[in-house]
């Protein structure tokens, strides 16, 4: 390294959000980024440790080390190179990634302000596209076809890397245009569409085909083709069977969530049809991300009051015992959509929704509960504790993540990745997914030519 002893004198430096005054009303990313100097200086930080925790954390094998240095050096080509030998799409890891990277950092470890790898990767690969060092590619051609099923982070990583090996690929997806989850499940003030858009344009220039609105029977896949990878995603919601689940108001998150993206992208839906949180008390049913996804969605959409309930006890600030490294700590994550305003409980349960005459939501009764040890081991137990009470809410939403695809015996030469193949997990370890089903394809499909 340039400087292996930057951490000691140069301190965590994040480009932060746009002032929320600002952010909220527009749908614009909210966050900012450091000027060259100041991303040169974050990216010295870096020790080049022995043993790169960084590396072995991170699904794709990213080399943080690396392209730090080069970084560090204003060697950014070279940074570009090092990074997208193993991420075929930066520009979505360094947006949304909860970076596995960051939490295995040594100075994160030590002292808690790890080196800002998410924001060097985000850096890295704008800079790349702004230079010009991003240009499409001819790979020559080895005469066979795959048919990628889903056009989400999994989808779009295997077709990437078997049009690079010489396949013909045709990507189809039930919608009206790629990126599955990315376009239609994050909000663009998270991960703008546009920065999809100019990805899924050079993956045209380089030979790729993409069929749209064209719904696909697994048990009855397109014929002609070689191999298929099914890439579907998580379709299934996990649902909430209380008294009430059919009233008016009651959604899953991504009735919301897709639904605006894509009156951003210039859709128009009836009145009727129309998903909103204008003027209205909004409870958020889920701790996780899609849950404070619909709080910064609820904030720029004019709500009246945002509450989100979790049935989880409340994690603790900055550090969990019972979550040593190298296990995911479970500590209290505060989103920029949490900072714009939102009150937030915990041990709660929802016992049933309330409506008034005319079928329309009122409110939400929940319980409170607490978590006892398990005699046997494994999960805690819950209890309910009587302690009941009941929310104000003229719109829900349910934030509580996905059912597991069934996983089914497939004929030869069917593949599976991403969340299809996992349930649903990190875009980043779709993109890996993805990425190793494509090399499994090539194997296979070698040894039959």
């Amino acid at each position: 390294m340039g400087n292996p002893k930057a951490f000691l004198t140069v301190p965590r430096q994040e480009a932060g959000y746009r002032p929320i005054h600002e952010r909220i009303t527009d749908f614009g990313e909210v966050e900012q980024t450091l000027n060259t100097g100041a991303r040169k200086l974050q990216a010295s930080r870096c020790m080049d440790c022995g043993v790169p925790f960084c590396h072995w954390a991170c699904p794709l094998g990213n080399r943080p080390p690396e392209f730090q240095d080069a970084v560090f050096r204003g060697e950014w080509r070279e940074a570009y190179d090092i990074l997208t030998a193993t991420n075929d799409f930066p520009e979505f890891t360094g947006r949304i990634c909860p970076a596995l990277c960051e939490k295995s950092c040594v100075l994160n470890l030590s002292m808690h302000a790890p080196v800002t790898t998410r924001e060097n990767e985000a850096a890295i690969i704008e800079a790349a596209f702004r230079e010009g060092y991003v240009t499409p590619h001819t790979y020559p051609r080895c005469g066979q076809r795959v048919a990628v099923i889903g056009a989400g982070p999994a989808g779009l990583a295997a077709a990437n890397q078997l049009n690079r090996r010489g396949y013909d690929v045709t990507v189809f997806d039930k919608n009206e245009a790629p990126g599955g989850l990315l376009r239609y499940g994050i909000p663009n003030f998270k991960l703008h569409k546009r920065v999809i858009d100019r990805r899924i344009r050079l993956m045209e220039e380089e030979g790729i085909t993409f069929t749209m609105n064209t719904p696909i029977d697994e048990d009855h896949l397109p014929e002609g083709y070689d191999a298929w990878c099914i890439c579907t995603g998580t379709p299934t919601a996990r649902d909430l069977n209380v008294p009430g689940r059919d009233l008016k108001g009651v959604h899953f998150a991504l009735e919301l969530l897709a639904q605006q993206n894509r009156v951003l992208a210039g859709q128009t839906f009836s009145k009727a049809e129309r998903v909103t949180a204008n003027g209205k008390h909004v409870l958020v049913i889920g701790g996780g991300d899609t849950g404070s996804d619909c709080i910064g969605t609820s904030h720029r959409q004019g709500a009246q009051s945002v509450t989100q309930i979790e049935i989880m006890p409340k994690p603790p600030v900055g550090t969990n015992p019972a979550t040593p490294w190298p296990q995911w700590p479970v500590v209290l994550k505060t989103s920029s959509s949490h900072e714009e305003g939102c009150e937030r409980r915990w041990c709660l349960t929802t016992n049933r929704f309330i409506g008034d005459s005319k079928g329309h939501l009122t409110g939400a009764e929940v319980e409170e509960v607490e978590w006892l040890p398990n005699p046997d081991g494994g999960r805690p137990i819950m209890k309910p504790t009587g302690k009941k009470e009941v929310i104000k809410a003229d719109i829900v939403f349910l934030a509580m993540g996905f059912l597991r695809p069934e996983q089914k015996a497939r004929p030869e030469g069917v593949f599976v990745a991403g969340d299809a193949a996992t349930g649903a997990s990190l875009v980043v370890r779709c993109i890996a997914g993805g990425r190793k089903a494509a090399a499994d394809i090539d194997a296979y499909l070698s040894s039959r030519r």
